[in-house]
């Protein structure tokens, strides 16, 4: 079947060197997967992996330097070369990582919702109150009445993301981009919203991109899971191989140091330094089965299991 989108050699580059000697800095490196249609892909790694950056180039927020963005088979970069348009918005939405920089402080919680109904044709001017308690409740804001009226300051950063979730879900995307969405929350409210995706794949038939750094979430929740490095792909397949036996080293140590509670850059040796290398492994440095090939050949994606990928001179064997 073809994938609902198709990343196919992404990569982002930023610009750096300062004001007078601007260079490009490569961040995304050829950033090639699928995310299937009614499935939860999470795609995983530490911080400055380029997670957010792939999610941010998916919602066409940031330019894409080369490569191919394809929904449904069709390439959208020809079509759309300046950016998103309201249909892309229509299908793709953006949950950001951080509530309190994502929702205007000068309007009330209902107006964004609001605007996200009427302007996708969701809802009449007779209808939009109601669809606006509805989007509100539908992420755990009950009653929904005490809600509405009230500015973000009022609100919890939990409570901030669940608006923001609630706006991105009023406009009904065949797929959800959801940047850290549990980060704000506790425990309880965590397991609520992962089970409303579980709910928008199994029920509604959506997609979901979940970066995460919380790997037994992904593990539990997600069909799929792409491990990202330094902007590139190490591994890709199946949640339940990738997260439980890895083949890539740095896989490895990703979850290595999530079951000692500890994950973070520096839980899995210093992070690299930008810009990564354009050739080899941006792992090899740090890497006890690394050969001189790792340091001046691209790795090649190699297939360990069903569907399941890593791009590595040296995989490690699965179980």
């Amino acid at each position: 079947m073809t994938p609902l989108l198709s990343l196919e050699g992404v990569c982002v580059t930023f610009r750096g060197g300062g004001i007078w000697r601007p260079r490009p800095v490569p961040v995304v490196r050829s950033v090639t997967f699928d995310i299937p249609a009614r499935s939860i892909v999470a795609l995983v790694g530490a911080s400055g992996s380029g997670k957010s950056t792939v999610a941010r180039a998916i919602a066409r927020l940031v330019p894409i330097a080369a490569g191919a963005l394809r929904w449904e088979g069709a390439d959208v970069l020809p079509r759309e070369p300046r950016g998103a348009s309201r249909a892309w918005r229509q299908r793709v939405q953006l949950v950001f990582q951080d509530p309190f920089a994502s929702l205007n402080p000068v309007h009330r919680v209902g107006h964004p919702i609001a605007r996200a109904l009427q302007l996708h044709g969701h809802a009449s001017a007779a209808t939009v109150d109601a669809g606006v308690r509805a989007a509100l409740e539908g992420v755990g804001l009950t009653p929904a009445a005490d809600f509405v009226d009230r500015y973000p300051a009022a609100l919890s950063g939990g409570q901030r993301q669940r608006v923001a979730l609630a706006a991105a879900l009023a406009v009904r995307p065949a797929l959800l981009l959801a940047d850290e969405p549990t980060s704000m929350l506790d425990v309880s409210l965590r397991a609520d919203v992962l089970q409303l995706f579980r709910r928008l794949r199994d029920a509604e038939g959506r997609s979901v991109l979940l970066v995460t750094h919380d790997l037994p979430s992904a593990r539990t929740l997600a069909d799929r899971a792409v491990v990202l490095f330094a902007g590139a792909v190490a591994e890709d397949g199946p949640a339940s191989s990738v997260l439980a036996a890895p083949a890539h080293p740095y896989a490895r140590a990703l979850v290595a140091a999530t079951r000692r509670g500890a994950l973070s850059a520096a839980a899995i040796h210093d992070p690299p330094t930008l810009p990564p290398p354009t050739v080899g492994c941006a792992w090899a440095p740090q890497c006890d089965r690394a050969s001189a090939a790792c340091r001046t050949v691209t790795p090649p994606r190699h297939a360990v299991g069903v569907d399941h990928h890593v791009f590595c001179h040296h995989p490690e064997p699965t179980r």
